[in-house]
């Protein structure tokens, strides 16, 4: 089981969105048969194993084992991965393009480079399971609180300096069997419940 899974195919997304079959995603992170998933969740055995059904053909579950009890085969089922992210590709058609409005402080802009990340991210995790392989990546997370506008705007400001300085600094476009990677950086307010004081 993957810590978390990407979901490109708009069918599949569309199977984890049903709030059941969502919930039996949560469920099945420990294994578990349609009989036992069914006193959880409150539905008939056979209504859970329609939902684990189409849960399994679109790579959402997968069979752990099968156990004889009697004259029916119990089949065990796990999720393929702990949690899911939904990826842009799903929603080829409308997925958000940061080229269409390249505002550097339009939140909208920010949207859609996230969605680009989550994209391209999403289809380097996957090939990258299926090559059996790691991705090398690397990310930063941190908060700030800003006194002022002022210093918010010249905080931008100093940070695209040190990175357009680190870029001049680590780039070669003759480097042979070098490989491009995408940098993003991003500031916007944290949306997190206020902490007490």
């Amino acid at each position: 089981m993957h810590d978390v899974a990407v979901i490109e195919d708009a069918a599949a997304a569309e199977a984890s969105l049903d709030p059941m079959r969502s919930r039996l995603l949560a469920e099945l992170v420990e294994p578990g048969s349609a009989t036992s998933l069914a006193a959880k969740v409150g539905l008939a055995r056979q209504k859970v194993n329609y939902h684990l059904r189409t849960l399994e053909r679109h790579g959402l579950v997968e069979l752990v084992e099968e156990r004889r009890k009697g004259n029916v085969t119990e089949r065990v089922m796990q999720a393929t991965a702990a949690s899911f992210v939904i990826s842009p590709t799903a929603l080829a058609s409308v997925q958000p393009d940061p080229a269409r409005s390249p505002d550097r402080l339009s939140a909208r802009w920010l949207l859609a480079l996230a969605a680009q990340l989550v994209r391209d991210v999403g289809a380097l995790v996957t090939g990258a399971a299926k090559a059996q392989k790691r991705v090398a990546t690397f990310a930063v997370d941190g908060e700030v609180r800003f006194a002022s506008a002022a210093d918010r705007a010249a905080f931008a400001e100093e940070l695209t300096q040190c990175v357009t300085s680190l870029i001049s600094k680590y780039h070669d476009e003759s480097a042979e069997g070098g490989r491009e990677h995408r940098l993003v950086v991003a500031v916007h307010p944290s949306v997190t419940a206020k902490r007490e004081r």
